[in-house]
């Protein structure tokens, strides 16, 4: 079975083809810049690899000038001729627990909850209608990012706010990462032998967005991002938790308004608000006081999170961590891992200086593990499980 992933961005399109259940990537084409004078796709098959640039001025065309790559390289003769097509949806709310099979109920749903994430799920919306004119009579499935933390009890996702608002509005903790804090739970569990639902878990996406998840037999009991992904952990621009009064303080003490304050917590604040640079690796390179205390301050947010979660847990199996600044930051790792040694955690530091697989030494009480995610292929999994 051939499926397409595909993951819709307000100013790109990345598209993996999987053959399924066998798990081998055919071919991944991502279209970044849409809209911008000089697109640039890129094509990367095993061995063989390109990228080009042009103009592309809409998602439409960007999936046009997808399929034509497809054809040319001969992964599959069109659209129409894939199996399925998967797409990553961000926000599913309370209405979506797991992959679903996309008809007009689902995508006027998925509509409706565009104000949830505004950013997202109106492009996510996009490359399916997209999608479904080009291949109208093939699958189309929607997996979504908050579905793996539907298995949170309600005292981890309600806010003390009057209970009405939860009622009437859905105000409430959702999660987001969910597809990559399932994917990496299901490997770190295949390395330790053992099936996820015998495991619990502390699983770390640290990127330029983060968030950490709590996993308890193999399902979320709690995670740091909440009704958005501005909660929880400091991150490349978004500040993560702060006193909510700090935003009436903003509106009713320096007059700013709404969309204000809302780009100044997601776009210029975090890392970015801290120092000036929101990329880990640059800030790494310098030695400044401001350099020094941003990174001081995402640890210390990140070893907090995991403090809380372990007492929640009261057994933890092992650490995973993934995405870009958890995959690669051997340093950020080592000093995370240090303030944790309190619990019996400790460092193989010849082991996470290579990024290995297993970065904890024998006398650690926990594993921890380095693990790359893979986010399109869990959405191909989920997208088999859910066609059978």
């Amino acid at each position: 079975m051939k499926i397409a992933v595909i993951n819709s961005g307000s100013s790109s399109i990345k598209c993996k083809i999987f053959l399924m259940p066998s798990e081998e990537m055919l071919a991944s084409i991502v279209v970044e810049k849409i809209g911008e004078e000089s697109s640039l796709v890129t094509f990367r098959q095993k061995e063989r690899r390109f990228t080009q640039k042009e103009a592309i001025a809409t998602h439409h065309e960007a999936l046009k000038k997808i399929n034509s790559i497809l054809s040319e390289e001969n992964i599959v003769a069109n659209f129409a001729s894939l199996d399925a097509m998967a797409h990553r949806v961000v926000h599913g709310a309370e209405h979506f627990k797991e992959a679903v099979v996309i008809n007009d109920a689902v995508l006027k749903k998925i509509e409706e909850l565009i104000p949830l994430a505004p950013l997202h799920n109106g492009v996510n919306l996009e490359g399916i209608r997209i999608s479904q004119k080009k291949a109208p009579n093939v699958a189309q499935v929607a997996v979504f990012d908050t579905a793996f933390h539907e298995t949170m009890p309600k005292e981890a996702y309600l806010y003390a706010l009057p209970y009405e608002l939860y009622e009437k509005h859905k105000i409430r903790k959702y999660g987001f990462h969910g597809t990559s804090h399932a994917f990496v739970m299901q490997e770190a569990a295949k390395t330790m032998q053992k099936d996820a639902t015998e495991c619990n878990m502390i699983t770390l996406h640290l990127g330029n967005g983060s968030s950490i998840c709590a996993i308890e037999n193999g399902k979320s009991i709690d995670t740091s991002m909440g009704f958005t992904p501005l909660e929880g952990l400091i991150m490349g621009s978004r500040c993560g938790d702060i006193d909510p009064a700090v935003v009436l303080y903003l509106q009713r003490e320096l007059s700013l308004g709404v969309d204000e304050v809302d780009e100044l917590l997601n776009k210029r604040s975090g890392l970015l608000g801290i120092c000036a640079q929101k990329d880990v690796r640059e800030i790494q390179k310098r030695d400044d006081e401001l350099s020094r205390l941003a990174l001081l301050m995402l640890k210390r947010r990140v070893v907090k999170y995991i403090g809380s979660y372990m007492t929640l847990l009261k057994r933890v199996d092992a650490l995973v961590f993934t995405a870009g600044i958890g995959e690669n930051s051997s340093s950020l790792r080592a000093e995370i891992l240090r303030d944790l040694e309190i619990f019996g955690i400790f460092l193989d530091e010849e082991a996470n200086l290579k990024n290995s697989l297993l970065i904890s030494s024998e006398s650690s009480k926990i594993k921890v593990f380095v693990i790359k995610t893979d986010e399109e292929l869990q959405i191909a999994r989920e997208t088999i499980t859910i066609l059978r």
